[in-house]
Formats: structure tokens, sequence, C-alpha cells
């Protein structure tokens, strides 16, 4: 997961993932090498956060938990 350490949709997905066990990484696009760029590749040159990279190289911006646990099987 895509995200900074000042955005409140990032925060709350974080939570959502936790507390259904669902396992992450966080990458903070603002720390990390050349995430900011894979961001703005997937987002119509846009740094929107959260964004999450699933295991089948798909991305969703800003998803609801809901669909995390559909592209998860879960």
């Amino acid at each position: 997961m895509f995200t900074t350490t000042w955005c409140g949709y990032c925060r709350v997905l974080k939570r959502a993932m936790d507390r259904e066990g669902l396992a992450y990484r966080e990458v903070n696009i603002e720390e990390e090498p050349g995430a900011a760029e894979f961001v703005m590749s997937v987002n119509g040159g846009n740094r929107t956060v959260p964004t999450v990279l699933f295991p089948d190289g798909s991305a969703a911006t800003n998803p609801p938990l809901s669909l995390v646990q559909e592209r998860l099987g879960r």
C-alpha cells in the first residue's frame, strides 16, 4: 500500500485492513525512491494515495475494504 504520513484515507484503510487481519507492506511515497513515480503511473499522473498494489499486478486507488478483500480472495 502506497501512503503518506499525513493522509487520512490511508489511516482509515490501514485500520480497516489491520482489523480484518489483512497483511500489507506500507510504502511512503515521500520517503521511498521511485514510489511516487509508480503511484503517478497508475493514477494518470497524480500522486493519489492510498494506492494499493495487488499480488496480480493490478492497482486500486483509495479502494474500499470490500474491494481489497475481493481482490485478495477473502
